[in-house]
Parts: C-alpha cells; structure tokens; sequence
C-alpha cells in the first residue's frame, strides 16, 4: 500500500517481568527515518531506512554505522533481512521501480541489484526468508491477484509465483510496508501474509507458496489505512498479527489476535486498550508489539489489562536468537533490550 506518515509509535511487551529498566536508547548515526530491523545474532543487527539508508552494527547494538547503498539514494528501505555481519537484503517500496531487491555478501561493501520491479501498478511490502538461499516477497494486487516472487537460490533469480492457486484480492485490499513484517515464515515451507484495507485478512500456504488459502480475521478494517500490519509465528501453529488504523492511532480498536491452528482461524486478544500496532514480534513464548500510546507488560495474552506504560518513539522490531531485541524509528531511534535472564 502507500507508504505511511510518521507516527507516535511505542513498544509494548507481554511477560511476567517488567523490562523498563532493561531498555537503552542508543546514539544513532542518522537523522533517517527507520523502518527495517534484522537480529540474526546478538552482536549483529542490521537496520533500513530513507534515502537508502542502511545501518549495521557488530557489538550489540552499542555502536552503529550508517551508510546509502550507490544509486539508491532515492529509495525507501522498509524491510532489511539479515543473516550474519556479511550477508543482507533490502528491500525498497514504492510503485513500479522503486520496488527492488539489493544484497550484500561482504557487509555492506558492495550491493547488487537483484530485482526491480517491472509492473507499472506494482507495489511490493516486505519480505521474508526461510534461510539465506529460500525468500519470498510480497506485494499489493495486480488485476485482482497479489503478486508474489520466490528465490531458491540466494537471490541470484527471483520469480513470480503462479497466481492460478492464490484466492483473488478482494477490491480495496492491500499490504501494508509498515515495518517489513507483512510477511512471515517457519520451518521449511510454511508462509503467511497478512492485509488490510476493505478487509483484514491471512493467506497461509504449506507448500512455500504453491497453494494458498485465505481466512478472515478480527483486525479492524474498511478505510486503506486500517488492517494488518504486522505477523509473526513461533511454530507452525502458534501466531500472532497487530495492526489497527494509523490514522486513528489512539482509538481503543481491534489492533492484536492470535492464531493456535497455524492460521486458519484468528481470536482477538482480551487485553484493553488496544491502538495501533505496526509491528510484533515473539520473543520465546513472549510478545513484544509496537503500537501508539503504550508501553506495558503483561502475565498472559488472555489478561485483560496492561501493566507497565512508557512511551517511546518506535515503527519496527526485532529478536535475537537469544531473546535480546532492538527496534528503530523516526529520526535514527534505536532501542536495546536486554535478554530475558
């Protein structure tokens, strides 16, 4: 969908542990709005942002660099996936070329373009890998389809997914390049996308992308700024989605629902108030949200009430295998929390 304004984004976290004291704002290199995050270790986490803008720092966060991938100047990166110190992906939003694929093999010293988009109507949203050679990316409705490419070999090729097995897009329905988390992936082949606009709905496949089905969820949807914006999976049947309406970020609106059947049907969460969450993320069997006008904590997803509250300025996150996350925002945010001991 179109790309969003800036807004007043917070974290806020489920858990029996209240981890305030734990979160750390970084210095930043940049002035850059962030959008993307990728923690494939707890000393390396790469970041995305404006005017091809790409951060990565090699200690945990302490210290970053910053720095615009040649030619791409122009571009907005929302979504950055990560593998190691050497290895990473951007991906840049926008219609028809504006929407590509770099990667980098030596840690931002050189990028290759691996994939621009060629359909003038186009507008890819995010992306997502099961390893450093398997991706998927996804993007809003061509002709009444969602586009849809793959690569099964680290980018080198990326192609378009047959569209025949994809229900249609319902007219008015779109993703959402909110956080680079529209799209997520588990195991070896599970993937699930989420939408919004004149629905909020999840297309789920088994089969990496060759057959889809599609179910409806309780995310508040109608104008093209409400739906899904962000889903996230810590096994093949345990999921969560967030979202909400970005124009209306403080009302009390169906923003978060869980999933215990890999996707087939969706339950909204109990906890009050609920507002806009652009991104979620599992850590363990915790979840971290960030959304507008909260910071809390809670026992269970099925309390009904907030915990801790603190306001920060945040769009998207991210978790280490280690249980440690970083997120980022507007203006070079960068927020450090610790691991869970």
């Amino acid at each position: 969908m179109s790309s969003l304004p800036n807004s007043y984004l917070v974290l806020i976290f489920f858990s029996a542990t209240v981890f305030a004291q734990t979160l750390r704002i970084q210095p930043s290199p940049t002035t850059e709005n962030l959008r993307g995050i990728s923690t494939p270790s707890h000393n390396v986490a790469w970041a995305s942002g404006t005017h091809g803008t790409y951060l990565r720092t090699v200690d945990g966060g302490s210290t970053w660099q910053a720095a615009q991938v040649p030619g791409a100047e122009a571009l907005d990166f929302r979504d950055v996936e990560a593998f190691n110190a050497d290895v990473a992906y951007l991906l840049a939003v926008g219609p028809g070329d504006q929407s590509r694929i770099y990667k980098t093999t030596n840690g931002g010293k050189t990028w290759s373009l691996q994939f621009t988009n060629k359909e003038p109507q186009g507008f890819f949203d995010c992306m997502a890998f099961w390893d450093r050679e398997h991706g998927i990316a996804v993007g809003d409705p061509v002709n009444g389809k969602f586009e849809l490419i793959s690569t099964n070999n680290g980018g080198a090729t990326w192609k378009p997914l047959s569209s025949s097995a994809l229900p249609p897009a319902i007219d008015g329905e779109g993703a959402f390049a909110a956080s680079g988390t529209c799209i997520a992936v588990q195991g070896k082949k599970n993937v699930w996308f989420a939408t919004g606009g004149k629905v909020a709905r999840v297309f789920r496949s088994s089969d990496a992308g060759k057959t889809w089905e599609v179910a409806e969820t309780p995310i508040v949807h109608g104008p093209d700024s409400a739906g899904i914006f962000s889903i996230a999976f810590r096994d093949a049947r345990h999921g969560v989605i967030s979202g909400g309406d970005y124009k209306r970020p403080n009302d009390d609106l169906p923003g978060l629902a869980f999933t215990e059947d890999g996707g087939r049907t969706w339950k909204e969460a109990a906890v009050s108030p609920q507002s806009y969450f652009s991104a979620v993320a599992y850590r363990a069997q915790q979840i971290l949200v960030a959304g507008t006008a909260h910071f809390a904590s809670m026992n269970d997803p099925a309390s009904k009430t907030w915990q801790k509250i603190r306001n920060l300025n945040l769009n998207a996150l991210a978790v280490s295998p280690d249980g440690s996350a970083i997120a980022v925002g507007p203006k070079g945010m960068i927020a450090l929390l610790a691991p869970v001991n």
